[in-house]
């Protein structure tokens, strides 16, 4: 990417081994993720350029000498982040806070949208998948690498428990993983909030009991209707703007807690005193997916759950600009990328 709405496919060097701990990794499937479309819409002008994606899964060309956990010939699904499984936030499975780890993409490391990629700290970064490149499950399971584990970690951090009220903001491929997430962690209502009629009728057909269309003040008000004026005990917050956030915690009752993956845009959270006055909890942030891939991994393989649905477009890698553009218009939920 070299800067807004400018998306161009360009030979790069290959991907090889650096250092000991690396693994060579030849894609077979990667994806566009929302989080692209932010700087698509707002990336500076850059003569350099960035590379882009964080999402893959791909085969293992080879590996560096000390690494042990994966070999040549393994298809590996990798988390947004890579980390070294070792340090203290990894061990309380926090890899998105890992001491020695990173992101992927940039101007020095390679991105997930590209035929090879780089990974430092294998070990604590790659998981082998127990099937093989061409399986049905494909696309189920590369949303283990980010929107699957992302809506995960907001049901998590909004404090989802069985026979309670959960409320989603956000349509988009994690808010709808999001209520996967939601339902899968036992939440007896599902109040969705999105306006598209895909999305809605993806929502319903994962659990999504009923669906709010109206935005800002009207929404807040729809959702307390439904709940009896009281508001949601469970907000998973996916959007990232200030209104969305505003909204999250408009509808969030007393005591409630609001899980917030969405990437922030603004500085500042609003409505501060009626969440004080509320003790109304607010944690979240990017989410650290290789902690929920081992959780997760057996409900997609046993077919409990099925978040590849949100992709609704596959392309190949000449065509990703295209894929930006058609997600950036809501043309598509999610773009996946075939090599």
């Amino acid at each position: 990417m070299y800067g807004a709405h400018d998306v161009r496919v360009e030979t790069v060097p290959d991907a090889r081994i650096v250092e000991p701990t690396d693994a060579l990794v030849r894609v077979t499937r990667a994806c566009i993720c929302g989080s692209d479309l932010w700087p698509y819409n707002s990336m500076a002008p850059s003569a350099a350029g960035n590379r882009m994606g964080h999402e893959f899964i791909g085969v293992v060309e080879s590996i560096g000498r000390d690494v042990r956990t994966v070999k040549k010939g393994d298809l590996v699904v990798a988390p947004f982040a890579w980390s070294d499984g070792t340090c203290e936030f990894c061990q309380q499975g926090l890899q998105t806070s890992c001491l020695h780890g990173g992101w992927w993409g940039g101007t020095e490391l390679d991105g997930g949208q590209g035929e090879a990629v780089r990974v430092p700290l294998a070990d604590g970064t790659l998981v082998a998948l127990p099937v093989g490149p061409d399986h049905a499950l494909m696309p189920s399971l590369l949303t283990l690498s980010d929107v699957m584990g992302t809506g995960h970690h907001a049901a998590l951090r909004a404090n989802v428990r069985p026979g309670k009220v959960a409320a989603v903001v956000g349509d988009g491929a994690v808010g709808l993983c999001g209520v996967i997430a939601a339902r899968r962690l036992g939440a007896e209502q599902i109040i969705m909030l999105g306006r598209h009629a895909d999305r809605i009728a993806l929502a319903r057909r994962f659990g999504a009991t009923d669906i709010v269309s109206e935005r800002g003040d009207a929404a807040i008000e729809r959702v307390r209707e439904l709940t009896g004026g009281l508001g949601a005990h469970s907000v998973l917050e996916c959007v990232g703007h200030g209104e969305s956030m505003r909204t999250a915690v408009g509808i969030t009752r007393a005591g409630g807690a609001v899980g917030r993956v969405g990437v922030p845009q603004e500085t500042t959270i609003p409505n501060a005193q009626p969440t004080f006055y509320g003790n109304i909890t607010i944690a979240g942030g990017p989410a650290p997916v290789r902690a929920y891939m081992h959780e997760l991994m057996p409900d997609v393989l046993e077919g409990r759950i099925e978040p590849g649905l949100v992709f609704d477009r596959v392309t190949n890698i000449d065509s990703v600009p295209d894929g930006y553009r058609a997600m950036n218009d809501r043309e598509a939920i999610k773009v996946m990328i075939e090599f």
